[in-house]
């Protein structure tokens, strides 16, 4: 796996979230950036799908075992910096090591890693692309 592949595509992504994010339904760029980012997100899929399928079902089965593993760029966040992640990025999990608690797992570029998030104060990095 080809991980500085892997981390540019998700920069790319996360930032055609951010470009869509700055446009409203009105705008006549609107549909197509959307378009550009289905794209994109496909081609991450396609890509990299299952070697990131393989290190989520791990994650998964150390962290959130109730959890059902999705496609992976369900878990993306809207921003590049993962101090900027909020409680509603990533994927809602429900982690063991925190019960009663609204989890997520967020995949970060820069270096390419997995964090758990809880709350505003846990952000545990769960998983690392060793480059």
């Amino acid at each position: 796996m080809n991980i500085q592949e892997l981390n540019t595509a998700l920069v790319t992504i996360i930032q055609k979230k951010q470009e869509l994010s700055k446009l409203s339904y009105n705008d006549n760029r609107y549909d197509d950036v959307e378009e550009e980012l289905h794209d994109l997100e496909d081609e991450f899929n396609d890509n990299f799908g299952e070697y990131l399928e393989d290190v989520l079902g791990d994650v998964h089965m150390k962290v959130c075992p109730d959890t059902d593993v999705l496609l992976p760029t369900a878990y993306l966040p809207e921003t590049l910096n993962a101090e900027e992640l909020n409680g509603k990025q990533g994927v809602w999990v429900e982690a063991d090591a925190y019960p009663n608690k609204e989890a997520r797992l967020v995949l970060i570029p820069n270096p390419t890693r997995l964090f758990l998030s809880v709350g505003k104060t846990v952000r545990e990095e769960v998983w690392n692309a060793d480059v």
